[in-house]
C-alpha cells in the first residue's frame, strides 16, 4: 500500500552536511580526550592540581577494584573504569578502557595529535556553520521564544515527550521548545565552552591570551569544566539517538540524509494538547 502522507522539505543542505561531519568528527574527539584523561585521571578546580592535592571526581583503582570518586562520593567501577582487561586479558589500571578511546593501546601523544587534528575539523566547519545560520536565519528557528519558555509550556512538552507523544502534522516540522534548548545550548554554548576551554589548557595561549585563566578560574578548572562540557555533549548524544530510534529511525534518518521528511499524521487530540 503506498503512504499518502506528504513529503516535505525539512532540513537543509548545510544542515545536514553539518551533522554527519561533528557526527564523526565529535566522537574521535571524545575518545581522543578519554586517552588524555587517562593519562591523569583526577580533575580539581584552580590553578595547580597533582596527586597530592584532593580532587573532586578521580577514577583509579586499588590492589584488585576500579572506583568512580566525586567528592566523598566513591561507586565501585570494576571492570569498566579504573580497573579492566584488555584484549589480551591482562589488567589495566587506567580510567577507560582501550574500545572508548583513540588510540586503544596507551598513548598520550598519539591522542593529542588525533585531539588536536581534529579540533580543527570541528572549529572551521563550525565558525562557517554558525555565519550561514545568521544569514540565512537559521538561529532563529533554534531561539526560543518568551511563550514557548512559559513553564507550562516546557512542564507540557516534557509530558508528550513522556509519554512518547511527539509532534504531529505540520507541527513536526518545526523544533520544539525541548530541542531548541538543547540544539542551541550544544551550538552556541557547549561547543564554544569545549574549545575555549580547550585553549585554556594549551601553556601557548596562555602565553598568548592570559584572560583565558581568569575566565575560566585557572587551567586546573579549565579541565574539569572542559570534561564535565564533555560528559553534557556525551549525554546530548545518548538522548539524541534515543529520541531518533523513538520517533521512528527511517524517518528521521532519512530526513537528515536527503532532507525530504514524511509528515506524521495528526492526532485527534492534538488540538487538546496544544499551549498558547
Amino acid at each position: 500500500m503506498t503512504d499518502e502522507r506528504p513529503l516535505v522539505k525539512r532540513h537543509a543542505w548545510p544542515v545536514r552536511v553539518w551533522h554527519w561531519w561533528n557526527a564523526v568528527v565529535v566522537i574521535v574527539m571524545l575518545m581522543s580526550g578519554l586517552m588524555i584523561f587517562n593519562a591523569h585521571g583526577r580533575l580539581y578546580w584552580g590553578q595547580y592540581g597533582a596527586n597530592t592535592d584532593p580532587a573532586w571526581l578521580e577514577i583509579g583503582s586499588t590492589a584488585d577494584s576500579g572506583y568512580l570518586k566525586v567528592g566523598a562520593v566513591q561507586v565501585p567501577t570494576t571492570g569498566v573504569l579504573g580497573y579492566w582487561q584488555d584484549s589480551t586479558g591482562a589488567v589495566q589500571r587506567r580510567a577507560f578502557p582501550g574500545w572508548a578511546t583513540i588510540p586503544s593501546g596507551y598513548s598520550l601523544s598519539a591522542a593529542r595529535r588525533w585531539h588536536l587534528f581534529f579540533a580543527w575539523l570541528l572549529v572551521v566547519p563550525g565558525v562557517l556553520f554558525w555565519l550561514w545560520s545568521f544569514v540565512r536565519g537559521h538561529v532563529r528557528q533554534l531561539t526560543p521564544t518568551r511563550n514557548e519558555l512559559a513553564p507550562r509550556h516546557v512542564l507540557a512538552d516534557i509530558r508528550n515527550h513522556a509519554r512518547l507523544r511527539f509532534p504531529a502534522g505540520q507541527a513536526a516540522l518545526k523544533y520544539n521548545i525541548l530541542q531548541k534548548l538543547s540544539y542551541f545550548g550544544v551550538i552556541f554554548v557547549l561547543l564554544p565552552g569545549l574549545v575555549l576551554t580547550g585553549l585554556a589548557m594549551s601553556p601557548a595561549m596562555d602565553a598568548a591570551w592570559p584572560w583565558l585563566l581568569d575566565v575560566f578560574g585557572g587551567r586546573q578548572s579549565a579541565r574539569s569544566l572542559h570534561f564535565i562540557a564533555m560528559a553534557l555533549l556525551a549525554a546530548f548524544i545518548v538522548v539524541h539517538l534515543l529520541m531518533v530510534v523513538l520517533a521512528g529511525p527511517y524517518n528521521e534518518i532519512r530526513s537528515m540524509v536527503t532532507g525530504w521528511f514524511r509528515l506524521p499524521p495528526e492526532r485527534a487530540d492534538a488540538k487538546a494538547e496544544e499551549v498558547a
